[in-house]
């Protein structure tokens, strides 16, 4: 199973309306980022990690795994500290733009993700829902047509 460590700073710093909100409410930005992930990672089995710089606040749900906060240390340092625990590096998904993170992500063997091209899988991935629903409602209106105009 793949294990997303998300470095949280990093992509809210590449998503700009989050990045504007985080420098007047931090918690906010912090508690919108994970609605993406929820949404993005719904259905999904995998397991997520999400890293930020500071301490908590109010506590946020990650459905599909936990947030972490770095406290008196880094979120890099953190992230660096999970993937040397890790069993088995070759399932982590590392998503950061920090080049020193995703060289040291590589070197252990992770799969590494820019945080801004994570950003525009998580844009495509809401378009394909938003257009699937879009295909179930004309479904739908498609069976009651064809209900109220086919002889039976």
């Amino acid at each position: 199973m793949n294990h997303y460590i998300i470095d949280g700073n990093n992509l809210i710093g590449k998503i700009k309306p989050l990045m504007e909100l985080q420098s007047n409410d931090r918690q906010t930005s912090r508690e919108k980022i994970v609605s993406m992930l929820n949404q993005f990672f719904a259905g999904k089995k995998l397991k997520v990690t999400l890293h930020f710089d500071g301490f908590p606040n109010n506590a946020i749900n990650l459905v599909k795994g936990r947030v972490v906060y770095s406290e008196n240390k880094t979120a890099d340092e953190q992230i660096r500290s999970e993937i040397d625990r890790s069993k088995n590096p070759k399932l982590i998904v590392l998503v950061t733009s920090d080049n020193s993170l995703l060289n040291y992500g590589r070197v252990c063997s992770c799969k590494t993700i820019k945080s801004e091209e994570f950003y525009r899988e998580i844009i495509k991935s809401n378009h394909k829902s938003e257009e699937s629903q879009q295909v179930k409602i004309l479904e739908k209106e498609n069976e009651i047509f064809l209900k109220l105009f086919t002889k039976q």
